[in-house]
């Protein structure tokens, strides 16, 4: 549709910002629903980031996206913070107000959820048992969604066990953290497991999991999403268990923004998973 002077802009701050699939994903939803609308990509130094924060409101954008290595330091310059951005000290999303007020959302974790509510129908989060693999930003944000949505006990393995702790610390809850090395004597236990580490995406190392020694009604999933098939989902695959990519993890964490900004609710299908795939 034609885009006119009173057109609302969106966009996606990183450095860099380039591998971002946000923009594909959100022309698309901006097109499907005809929207009057950009959304950029804005490439931002660490160092700019405050000032460049702040002068979105006197450009006359609605909000942004924040992604890597901005979201911490993003939560720090916000005029106000939902309670789940506060609770995890990071934003992903940020909603300028009329008064040109900064607001910090973080969507991760209900990405997340809404991810597995969507692609694993008979899922019962009261009986939910998961390993997490990780805890960085992803790992803090999954956890506490998957507490808000019931779940009771969560086990954390990391390579850093001090980062775990601090994790388990400040999350507080029934977080159970366990030696890298011992993962494997946790999988009995668990029925679901969820790497949140970058081990796996393209250039980093391997988890080297034996899944000879895993459960074949444990699902695996992967919050990476480049490559699509992680070695951690091929190998869980070939093992016979179930898996599910991080695909749909980044389209259902975008919905509250292209909401808030652009004043349409807008749906993930499989029409839009395949759309973004292209942009591989």
């Amino acid at each position: 549709m034609a885009i006119t002077s009173s057109a609302k802009l969106a966009g996606v701050i990183g450095w860099p910002v380039s591998h971002s699939l946000s923009p594909r994903l959100h022309s698309y939803w901006l097109n499907k629903y005809k929207v009057d609308g950009f959304y950029i990509p804005l490439a931002v130094r660490p160092k700019d980031l405050k000032y460049s924060l702040r002068a979105l409101p006197k450009m006359g954008f609605s909000g942004v996206n924040i992604t890597a290595p901005h979201k911490e330091r993003a939560f720090q310059a916000m005029d106000s913070v939902s309670a789940v951005a506060s609770r995890l000290g990071a934003v992903n999303t940020v909603v300028i107000d009329e008064n040109g007020k900064l607001r910090g959302e973080n969507t991760d974790g209900f990405g997340f959820v809404e991810n597995l509510r969507n692609n694993w129908p008979e899922l019962n989060f009261n009986t939910l048992k998961p390993l997490v693999l990780g805890a960085g930003g992803a790992a803090r944000a999954i956890i506490a969604a998957l507490q808000d949505a019931g779940v009771c006990e969560i086990q954390v393995a990391n390579r850093t066990f001090e980062r775990a702790q601090s994790l388990a610390k400040d999350l507080s809850g029934k977080i159970n953290i366990l030696p890298w090395a011992d993962m494997l004597g946790a999988m009995p236990y668990v029925n679901i497991l969820i790497n949140t580490t970058t081990l796996g995406m393209q250039g980093m190392g391997a988890l080297n999991i034996d899944f000879s020694k895993v459960p074949k009604s444990i699902l695996v999933t992967d919050v990476v999403y480049n490559p699509l098939r992680t070695p951690i989902l091929i190998e869980a695959s070939v093992n016979g268990n179930p898996v599910l990519d991080g695909l749909d993890m980044l389209l259902y964490q975008a919905q509250p923004g292209f909401s808030a900004w652009f004043g349409e609710e807008p749906d993930v299908t499989p029409d839009l998973r395949s759309f973004v795939l292209k942009g591989y």
